[in-house]
């Protein structure tokens, strides 16, 4: 994408706080941050990692220029010495994170920031909505995606989108969660990802009917004819002239037609009969599309109702999550440094679901060697070992008498270092190969975990050191 100063893009408190440590002697004090989310999105059993590149890309732009300072100046707020700080501003940061494509669970630390407590504070409104926008697109477009059974879904949303970067890395994040392509030209430049459109009604409207409109988009496109037929009546005309098309037009010139769109009306209905039609003239191959406001409750339901769908169009439902529009990812701090030694730090609340998971912490994830399903994630100290030649004990970190001890497993870490003091210590892998990656991933989770209605619930465990340390804490605190 074209290059954008998004320093400012962050809370104003981030910046009354970044003063307030310098002027207090704490600017160079090390802190560590975890963001981590409390609840999948549509009840749901998992979400997707996505947005990792697009944090890293901001992190590698990190600088305030002189209109920055010349802005902050005029607030009043802020003393010289911090903005000459910020006019020499470097990111010196630790950063991990969990690769994209992986499915990710609430109360995991998805992203660590560890390094000055002005920076690792300074950059968590851009970590907050990097990730929690392009998780959340990326964990619906997955659920239309298995909704659909192995159907194409294409991601038809760019109008309706919150804003030009919602509809650009929407594109982007809908693909990872498993959609052939986009309708988002720009996305296929930037992103690699295949664009795919035809027509809209004002094409069969521009024309003095929409036989001549077909024909006239058969003459220009007749390798890749795809006729939107719901104009004006579907049955009695749109799949009519359609088939007089391919046959006049498409097929003479040795080309197959390569679809029908429905857009509207009874979609079930609508597509057997187009099926049916399609078939008796000889074009069992060419592909009933349909879209009109669909999501994967609609298209489940279609498909179990006999639809003859080969393909899906998904646009508003999808681009902006519209069941449930909010990812609720947040940043917490979780530790301090203190004469080189690590001190966790703990957040409580009345709400016994906002207490956090204390200190500098790995992510594990068992997996069981017969099988290849994933088990359970592990959170533990920072620099725990799981040997995988011993048994292991996992217990429910609320419920303690609930345990169970595994055998024959694979402890995988799924933090990644991205960054080291400021540098970038990660390459991005090919987006394709993020989207394959996703897949694969997916398919190590049991069904039981993946269904739609009251998924079971995956197990995100603590380690016993990590789980006494949280409880001394709540013990010190409480104790006050």
């Amino acid at each position: 994408m074209d290059k954008i100063n998004l320093t400012l893009l962050t809370d104003f408190y981030e910046l009354t706080m970044a003063n307030g440590y310098l002027e207090n002697g704490l600017g160079d004090k090390i802190a560590y941050f975890d963001m981590f989310f409390r609840k999948v999105p549509d009840n749901g059993g998992f979400a997707i990692m996505t947005g990792v590149e697009q944090l890293i890309q901001y992190f590698k732009n990190l600088s305030f220029d002189e209109r920055d300072i010349e802005y902050l100046r005029s607030k009043g707020v802020f003393s010289e010495k911090f903005l000459e700080y910020l006019q020499n501003f470097e990111f010196r940061c630790d950063v991990w994170a969990i690769p994209e494509g992986t499915p990710i669970f609430p109360n995991e630390p998805v992203v660590t920031v560890r390094g000055p407590v002005i920076e690792a504070q300074f950059v968590e409104t851009m970590i907050l909505l990097t990730i929690n926008h392009q998780s959340l697109i990326a964990t619906k477009a997955n659920r239309i995606v298995r909704a659909a059974q192995g159907r194409a879904v294409m991601e038809f949303g760019s109008r309706r989108a919150h804003g030009y970067d919602g509809a650009i890395y929407g594109a982007r994040a809908a693909y990872i969660g498993g959609c052939v392509g986009t309708a988002c030209t720009i996305a296929e430049r930037e992103f690699n990802i295949p664009a795919i459109g035809t027509m809209a009604h004002s094409w069969v409207q521009l024309f003095p009917s929409e036989l001549d409109a077909f024909r006239a988009y058969a003459r220009v496109y007749p390798n890749n004819c795809v006729l939107l037929v719901d104009t004006y009546n579907v049955l009695k005309s749109g799949i009519p002239n359609a088939i007089k098309v391919f046959n006049e037009e498409i097929v003479p010139k040795g080309f197959r037609p390569q679809g029908i769109r429905i857009d509207s009306g009874d979609i079930t209905y609508l597509s057997r009969e187009a099926r049916k039609a399609l078939d008796e003239a000889g074009f069992e191959d060419c592909k009933v599309v349909a879209s009109n406001s669909l999501d994967e409750y609609i298209i489940r339901d279609i498909l179990l109702q006999g639809a003859e769908v080969d393909q899906f169009g998904v646009g508003e439902r999808l681009i902006t999550s519209k069941s449930e529009p909010v990812f609720g990812g947040v940043y917490k701090l979780v530790a301090i440094e203190e004469n080189g030694r690590i001190v966790p730090r703990i957040k409580l609340s009345e709400n016994v679901a906002k207490i956090t998971n204390p200190g500098f912490k790995q992510v594990w994830r068992f997996f069981d060697k017969d099988t290849g399903k994933a088990m359970a994630d592990i959170l533990t100290m920072h620099d725990e070992i799981i040997d995988e030649s011993k048994p292991y004990e996992l217990f429910d970190p609320e419920h303690t008498w609930k345990r169970k001890t595994v055998r024959n497993f694979k402890a995988k870490r799924l933090l990644k270092k991205i960054f080291d003091k400021g540098s970038c210590v990660y390459k991005c892998p090919e987006l394709s190969e993020v989207k394959h990656y996703c897949q694969q991933q997916i398919e190590t989770l049991w069904d039981a975990v993946v269904r739609f209605e009251n998924p079971h619930k995956y197990f995100v465990d603590l380690s016993e050191p990590l789980w006494e340390m949280k409880q001394e804490l709540l013990q010190q605190h409480s104790a006050r």
